[in-house]
């Protein structure tokens, strides 16, 4: 049996049920898809197709569908299609408009849903490191401290920390005005070595070692993640694509965040151009019958920001695949010149 030809079955099944959402069959693939063999020769490949769990049979006498695996395997096979010249243009129209980022952004999840007709998602550009403009040390007690830290971008963060002791007043005015020496013009990754090369260098450890990590540990802080989505009608569009009540779990999930905010992590550590997450491969339930196509956009290091396309499994991988592409590199063009 032809390897190439039962490759080209499957991507005929998947191609015919992605369009029609009908299962495949046999004769209407040797009518169609010019595969220049009978349809006995394509039923002997359907049932080798069938063996190794990549279609499946919903009904007696029915045509095949694929399975989640029909589909990855589909995906690993079948490039990304180039998105039509339209569509790039219809990006760098709609973008190039944007005022500010939050525009930027909610112009690119709006702009992704109407590409691939699937909910879109895009999560925020990761804060670039605001360097810190001052650092102040108030004592609210014998033996704690409120600990300040005032960004170059005007965020404020603050904590308290206990001392330990009873620390002299002079001591710790002392301490205060060189931590702030320290702290003032450095980003937060650069404050670590900075104070604890202070910490060696003088006698304060004994207490002070609790104040550097919450001077760190604030400098850090206020980063919160946000998601915006658009399109989720799009899902009650592909009801029947779901299973009854299914629909509802995916709605829930998508606004408490949590469980796509992992998996978009997840997807961010591939290292892939294009994520594509298939039915049960995202491990939750929520998304047991989802598939999500996303795409890393801005700094490519450990902070990279996704956007992607989540919808039924029976979806257009090439075309969504293009199309989170194509808006996360002009995206990133965007985020990186701000």
């Amino acid at each position: 049996m032809s390897e190439d030809r039962r490759r080209a079955v499957l991507h005929a099944i998947v191609e015919g049920y992605v369009s029609t959402s009908e299962p495949v069959g046999s004769k209407a693939l040797a009518e169609t898809s010019h595969l220049g063999v009978s349809s006995a020769t394509i039923r002997n490949d359907m049932a080798a197709l069938e063996e190794e769990g990549l279609i499946a049979q919903p009904h007696t006498s029915a045509g095949r569908i694929p399975t989640d695996a029909g589909y990855r395997r589909f995906v690993d096979q079948v490039a990304s299609a180039a998105l039509h010249e339209p569509h790039k243009r219809a990006i760098t129209t709609f973008l190039s408009d944007a005022v500010d980022l939050n525009d930027v952004v909610e112009r690119s999840v709006r702009l992704l849903s109407q590409l691939t007709r699937q909910v879109a998602v895009v999560q925020y550009p990761s804060p670039r490191e605001s360097a810190v403009r001052r650092v102040e040390l108030v004592r609210i007690g014998v033996d704690r401290a409120l600990v300040v830290v005032v960004s170059a971008d005007a965020r404020v963060e603050q904590g308290t920390v206990g001392l330990g002791h009873d620390v002299p007043e002079d001591e710790f005015e002392t301490a205060a005005r060189a931590i702030n020496d320290v702290c003032v013009g450095r980003t937060p990754s650069e404050l670590g070595p900075a104070l604890a090369a202070w910490l060696q260098r003088n006698s304060h450890a004994s207490w002070a070692a609790a104040v550097v990590d919450a001077v760190v540990a604030q400098a850090k802080g206020g980063t919160v993640e946000r998601v915006v989505f658009a399109g989720t009608s799009n899902l009650a569009r592909a009801a029947n694509d779901f299973e009854t009540d299914a629909i509802g779990p995916v709605l829930d999930a998508l606004e408490e965040q949590v469980v796509l905010l992992r998996l978009l992590h997840e997807m961010a550590g591939e290292g892939r151009d294009v994520s594509v997450r298939i039915g049960m491969e995202n491990g939750a339930d929520a998304f047991a019958r989802t598939s999500i196509v996303a795409a890393g956009y801005g700094s490519q290091g450990e902070n990279v920001s996704l956007l992607g396309a989540l919808g039924p499994t029976r979806m257009d991988y090439p075309g969504t695949m293009a199309a989170v592409r194509a808006v996360a590199r002009y995206l990133s063009r965007i985020v990186e010149t701000e």
